[in-house]
């Protein structure tokens, strides 16, 4: 196994080169090509996290594609896109349940004495510092919303 995500990536590139697997392999060149970009932006190789929000964010490029594609009537289009995002998703890291981080914004909610609007930043500092890259933002914040609002 590869030491870090690149040069499993890039193991995983040659791999698909041999086995001929056309869509995949496309996938692995633009992530790698993202990651590179991204390090010379930063000029330091990527960290973890540097590397899951590389991730993150093709996913979710994708993902608004599908979308678009589906509204356009283009299935074919869609299709392709999704075979990417399952390419990608197969490099996060496993992301925690919704109940898992329900109970946790329960936990800090009541642990900080949190209620209201004005409890929704603190509420996310302390569970992105305890979930990290193992939950989306956009989840986390759903859901503490909706603990703050009672739900």
């Amino acid at each position: 196994m590869a030491a870090n995500p690149q040069h499993r990536i890039e193991d995983d590139v040659k791999s698909a080169l041999k086995a001929g697997e056309r869509d995949k392999l496309g996938t692995l060149r633009m992530l790698l090509s993202e990651i590179k970009n991204e390090q010379f932006k930063k000029s330091a190789d990527l960290d973890d996290a540097g590397f899951v929000a590389v991730l993150r964010r093709m996913v979710k490029q994708r993902q608004e594609s599908v979308e678009l594609y589906r509204k356009g009537n283009r299935p074919e289009l869609a299709a392709k896109e999704e075979g990417e995002i399952a390419v990608l998703q197969a490099y996060l890291p496993q992301q925690a349940s919704e109940d898992d981080v329900r109970a946790a914004a329960r936990a800090v909610v009541a642990e900080l004495g949190l209620s209201g609007p004005a409890g929704i930043g603190p509420a996310m500092k302390a569970l992105l510092a305890r979930f990290g890259s193992g939950a989306d933002g956009q989840t986390i914040n759903r859901i503490v919303r909706e603990v703050l609002a009672g739900g």
